[in-house]
């Protein structure tokens, strides 16, 4: 399993006058993140919206290219990333990988600091169902990007990403100016929802690795405990000050447009209305799996009595692969112990396999030297978890 540089800051808010917002960030600390190559890649195959059919053939083109950037290894070596294909890349690309290794950067940060997992609290993409539901969410503006229903309340978390050209990966001192105008946004954003909770992680790319900023808000009762037992430096005492404008309260939810998904809550409001809206679009998240399922052409085998099907795809992109990845979606749900699997791949070598099982979504990512494991392997490690 992979590491990342993250380093962790906690921010207060205080209301001032004409409703602006005074913030204060502290470091709290940096240390080493474990980031596994197929969660990642199973964080990234989940983000598609669920009104639509979704063509195989593009999901695989997006993890064959996301591959092809990002290297990872079986060990604890740094995550890292190609910087020369990075930089020759257009712009848009250069997004694409940045976002996409946030999304799963960001979904290890709350595995190791909120303990969330799938087993005990939802995960649901903006883009795909919670940004979309009658009344709860704004449909425009500023949205963070995936929901986390902790045990304590739903969060929002934000996944930014930048090229770093720099050789300090972290940007010293205090944060950057673009960091503080997102934190604003977010901060509007929150406001604007009841003052829901969130918090937002920052990816920096660049020859030194994958290294993240984590900005984490004090007060919120989802964001109470956290597990910080792995911070190894101890950050600095200088805070970070700027204010932030409140909102214009006058400015309400936006209905959803035309054609969304459209999900009626009932009348209730924040954590259980959040939480019910949720619940309801459960049965389309099965649903799409099912046609995930049906479309595969090739069984791999049994999983805990269970159908799998699915197939191989190379990261080669650019060229020559370094990974491969088994994509595979299985007959029907199947929970393993997440706490479990976190620690089995906090603790990879070299001979074992880069294994994640979310639910009905299976990845396994492998290095291209030497045969593929056999689906009884997989599911042997696999069943250590469960």
């Amino acid at each position: 399993m992979s590491t990342v540089r993250a380093r962790v800051w906690r921010f207060t808010t205080e209301k001032g006058k004409a409703g602006a917002e005074a913030v204060q960030a502290v470091e709290i600390g940096q240390g080493p993140l474990p980031v596994s190559l197929a969660a990642m890649v199973n964080v990234n195959a989940l983000a598609c919206d669920l009104r639509k059919a979704v063509d195989q053939r593009v999901r695989d083109l997006e993890i064959s290219l996301l591959l092809s950037y990002v290297i990872g290894d079986q060990g604890n070596a740094p995550l890292g990333v190609e910087c020369a294909a990075l930089d020759s890349s257009a712009g848009h690309i250069q997004r694409f990988v940045s976002e996409c290794t946030g999304l799963g950067v960001m979904s290890a940060a709350s595995e190791v600091l909120f303990d969330w997992t799938n087993t005990t609290g939802g995960l649901s993409s903006f883009d795909v169902l919670p940004g979309h539901l009658k009344g709860l969410y704004a449909n425009t503006g500023v949205r963070p990007d995936l929901l986390y229903d902790l045990a304590a309340g739903p969060v929002a978390g934000e996944a930014r990403g930048r090229r770093r050209r720099a050789k300090q990966m972290f940007p010293a001192g205090k944060g950057t100016q673009d960091q503080r105008k997102r934190l604003e946004k977010l901060a509007q954003w929150s406001a604007r929802h009841g003052d829901h909770a969130y918090f937002m992680s920052w990816v920096w790319l660049g020859p030194g690795g994958v290294h993240v900023d984590i900005f984490l808000p004090d007060g919120s009762e989802a964001l109470t405990v956290l597990k910080t037992g792995w911070i190894e430096v101890p950050g600095a005492a200088t805070p970070w000050h700027f204010r932030v404008p409140r909102p214009d309260p006058r400015r309400g939810v936006d209905p959803a447009p035309e054609g969304d998904l459209v999900v009626d809550v009932p009348e209730v409001s924040g954590q259980a209305a959040t939480r019910a809206a949720i619940s309801r679009v459960g049965p389309a998240a099965e649903e799409a799996m099912n046609r995930a399922f049906s479309r595969e052409e090739n069984t791999l085998g049994t999983f805990a009595g269970v159908p799998v099907r699915g197939r191989w795809i190379r990261g080669d992109a650019l060229g020559e692969a370094r990974h491969e990845v088994l994509l595979a979606v299985l007959g029907e749900r199947v929970e393993v112990d997440r706490h479990a699997q976190r620690e089995r791949l906090a603790a990879l070598s070299g001979d074992r396999l880069d294994t994640f099982l979310d639910g009905r979504l299976l990845t396994a990512v492998r290095p291209v030297e030497g045969p593929r494991p056999s689906w009884d392997r997989i599911s042997a490690e696999l069943l250590e978890q469960s």
